[in-house]
């Protein structure tokens, strides 16, 4: 039996970066990621944006984490070469209704700690996005993108420069919890671990059962994607959102400029029992038509082709609207430190949650 510091399980964004932080006090620390590589899954599958902290109520993890997690990430980007642009994003409101809405959102981001906010007219909205519709918007200069691909490469090479092993194509078969910490189960070994992180993303809820943790639920929501025609994508600048729905379920289809030059409209938002079925009963093309001329009056059905899907291990059932990240040494089992739920803004405050999860794994080992 192989024995060592700290398992995480899960290779995405959220397990790589706190495996980082933890080796790098000196800990042992291997990877458990199910599939051949790392960040298959949530992490790759999602239109790259740098959240600034402007949606989520002010106190909660998802706040705080995405405000300090962007700044972070920011600056990792930069020193490792990794494709971003801090573009900005505009929130439009396309008539009075929505424009009301817009202080409450300043007011909400400023609670955040968020920079560079500020209401902007008609005018404004036309210099900065010629082809957009509305009569008012809301300026975030701290919102971005990143491309997720290499972020998730880069995250991998400074764990394994750490002296973190990532170990590919390798799932937790069962544990057993002793006196000294959990003997867990793969394909090929048993590794006793003095502390276990549950960074499994859409599998969480199941890996957390399997290790004998607390009972908690994901629901899988599944987000589709179409994209404007290449010829098409100079319509757009940067990242355009529309005012949130009232319903407070997701931030309505909006269009990211990514790194690449693309121009992806979605997420849908679409709550589904699988956890791994990305194409099943996709939408077609004409269901992003009117959302996408609602911000780009412009565009025709020909201007649209059908993009990619991802699936977000969302904390909230489909009829709450808020449930922030789980992060925290579990109730059940000291041993194991939780990092589950991490729906948006998770990619944004994927290195803020690393550090987090490093203190709690301090405080467990001390234990």
């Amino acid at each position: 039996m192989e024995s060592i510091d700290v398992v995480v399980i899960g290779g995405g964004v959220t397990g790589l970066a706190a495996a980082a932080a933890v080796a790098r006090t000196g800990a042992g620390v291997c990877v458990l990621e199910r599939h051949p590589q790392a960040g298959m899954d949530t992490s790759t599958h999602n239109s790259g944006v740098i959240h600034a902290g402007i949606y989520h109520p002010a106190g909660s993890l998802r706040a705080r984490l995405c405000v300090e997690g962007a700044r972070l990430l920011y600056a990792f980007c930069s020193r490792h070469g990794i494709p971003h642009a801090r573009c900005g994003k505009l929130i439009v409101a396309i008539d009075e209704a929505e424009a009301d809405a817009l202080p409450a959102l300043l007011a909400r981001g400023r609670a955040n700690g968020v920079e560079g906010l500020s209401l902007v007219d008609r005018d404004f909205v036309r210099r900065r996005e010629p082809q957009v519709g509305g009569i008012a918007a809301l300026l975030s200069e701290a919102s971005g993108i990143v491309e997720p691909e290499t972020l998730v490469h880069t995250l991998a090479r400074v764990c394994r420069e750490a002296g973190a092993i990532v170990l590919p194509g390798t799932s937790l078969v069962a544990s057993e919890t002793n006196a000294d910490g959990i003997v867990l189960r793969t394909e090929r070994e048993s590794i006793h671990a003095r502390v276990v992180v549950n960074a499994a993303g859409l599998y969480a809820d199941r890996v957390s059962d399997a290790l004998g943790g607390e009972r908690f639920a994901i629901h899988p929501c599944r987000g589709e994607y179409a994209e404007l025609a290449p010829s098409r994508r100079g319509l757009v600048n940067a990242l355009v959102y529309p005012v949130p729905p009232a319903s407070g379920h997701g931030l309505g289809v909006h269009l990211t400029k990514t790194t690449g030059g693309a121009v992806l409209i979605g997420p849908t938002i679409a709550h589904q029992d699988s956890r791994d079925d990305y194409e099943r009963g996709r939408l077609p093309v004409e269901a992003f038509l009117e959302p996408t001329r609602r911000l780009l009056p412009a565009v025709t059905l020909a201007d649209l082709r059908l993009g990619g899907s991802g699936i977000r291990p969302n904390p909230n059932r489909p009829d709450e609207h808020f449930a922030d990240f789980r992060i925290c040494r579990d109730a059940a089992n000291p041993r194991i430190v939780q990092a589950a739920g991490m729906t948006s803004p998770g990619l944004t405050a994927c290195l803020a949650v690393g550090n987090l999860v490093q203190q709690l794994v301090t405080e467990a080992l001390a234990d």
